[in-house]
């Protein structure tokens, strides 16, 4: 058999050889993708990238011989990019699971000190009351003896200076620990507060209201919200919010702002009381356990 007859028989085997390969690329490519889209844990991700990976590994099966060594390139970086993308949104779901996860038990131990505060708060009061009690029994014995009435009254005031220290110390635990229960909740800040003869006093910023308007500004409105998580915290008897402005309508309005966000973040409106009034400089305050 003379050459010129065997060539052509030797193309078609070349042929089917080129083409045997092209389709294990092809078979390969798409193995890999259709792993990707088998496993659960991925193939809710990278719809877009794993899309792109599959018609690129359709031209790589549809391309001619000059066109094959680009589309098999982008083909594999197609596939390898569906990968890396589904494993990393994947990963990224899971690690968003963790941290709030993580939320959930700080805001669980926030709450289990709080009740230990609580309840330690509530056995001080108890004893000091007890105590108060045996004092003024004592006082009562010793009132016929002026130097014995002396000296008990002295002992008894270290006692109960004592005993006040622990007491507003257990208040003010209790108070630190209803701020970073209601901070952690709320995700916000509380304003910044002291304690007068009034109660708990938190000072609004004074950026909480634009000049001349009575709608809280979007922080303000944080803060306030997270101010009604640290009331429902510490269960303080009442809210007394007190607003001021050039003009006494503009306060009073402004005074019926914070308590509506109040009532709006869980807390009861009948615990609420408002005021305002005229006064050079605008200020608004909440007094939290007010007398």
């Amino acid at each position: 058999m003379s050459f010129r007859k065997i060539l052509p028989a030797l193309l078609l085997v070349a042929a089917f050889a080129a083409q045997a390969a092209d389709d294990v690329d092809v078979a390969r490519l798409s193995q890999r993708l259709s792993a990707v889209e088998a496993d659960p844990q991925l193939n809710t991700f990278a719809s877009y990238e794993r899309l792109q990976a599959r018609q690129a590994i359709d031209a790589l099966a549809q391309a001619g011989r000059r066109e094959r060594a680009p589309a098999l390139y982008l083909a594999e970086r197609r596939v390898q990019i569906a990968e890396i993308s589904a494993r990393s949104q994947s990963a990224q779901r899971e690690v968003d699971r963790l941290d709030r996860e993580r939320s959930e038990l700080l805001i669980e131990a926030s709450r289990r000190d709080a009740e230990v505060a609580r309840a330690e708060s509530e056995r001080l009061r108890l004893q000091a009351q007890m105590q108060a009690e045996e004092a003024e029994r004592l006082r009562l014995q010793s009132e016929a003896d002026a130097v014995a009435m002396a000296d008990v009254e002295t002992a008894l005031k270290g006692v109960a200076g004592a005993q006040t220290a622990r007491l507003n110390a257990a208040r003010e635990r209790e108070a630190a620990l209803a701020r970073q229960e209601a901070e952690l909740m709320t995700g916000g800040k509380l304003p910044p507060s002291k304690r007068d003869g009034r109660g708990e006093v938190f000072t609004l910023a004074k950026n909480s209201f634009a000049s001349g308007k009575t709608a809280l500004s979007d922080s303000a409105g944080s803060t306030v919200a997270t101010l009604a998580a640290y009331v429902q915290a510490t269960q303080a008897g009442s809210v007394k919010v007190e607003a001021q402005a050039a003009d006494a309508k503009l306060a009073q309005r402004r005074a019926e702002a914070v308590r509506d966000a109040l009532v709006a973040g869980g807390v009861a409106s009948s615990r609420i009381q408002v005021s305002g009034r005229s006064g050079k400089g605008d200020r608004v305050e909440a007094v939290v356990g007010s007398k």
